[in-house]
């Protein structure tokens, strides 16, 4: 599938309105953009402890768990969600909304390891471009399984 990668700006715009249109629908054209399905991820900030949110495509591993990638299109800094992430006082599990409903997530973050290693394979023969992200940082872009712990019930 071919990719056109925006700005980083552009990211976070993008993110943004997508955020806001899946708060509103359950429709597939807000949850499945460019091929692949989303999810939309709660966490608390390190350092304002306030809620953020932001909408990320995730592929699954073979158990089935969603993986959603830290790469902002391959910065050199891993992205403000992900800093939350590893902040495990301020973020001990997450919230996860799917097109069909919530969970919590006692997330966990892949970084140098061989199983991070193995998945972001996996990944590149659905998902290339990512490839190019990567070649574009220093840091190794991290993996995060969001695996359901809980479901949450309206």
């Amino acid at each position: 599938m071919a990719w056109e990668t925006p700005s980083h700006d552009q990211i976070i715009e993008i993110s943004k309105a997508h955020v806001s249109g899946m708060e509103m629908t359950d429709d597939d054209a807000v949850w499945c953009v460019a091929g692949m399905h989303h999810v939309l991820l709660h966490t608390v900030g390190r350092k304002s402890g306030t809620e953020h949110k932001v909408a990320l495509p995730f592929w699954r591993d073979a158990e089935g768990h969603r993986i959603v990638v830290g790469s902002f299109a391959g910065a050199t800094k891993d992205p403000s969600w992900v800093l939350n992430l590893r902040d495990r006082e301020a973020n001990p599990c997450v919230r996860v909304r799917t097109q069909r409903g919530m969970y919590w997530s006692e997330q966990e973050i892949l970084d140098e390891s061989e199983e991070r290693s193995m998945l972001w394979e996996s990944m590149l023969e659905d998902r290339a471009w990512y490839a190019d992200y990567q070649a574009k940082t220093d840091r190794t872009i991290p993996l995060i399984r969001l695996a359901e712990t809980e479901a949450i019930v309206d």
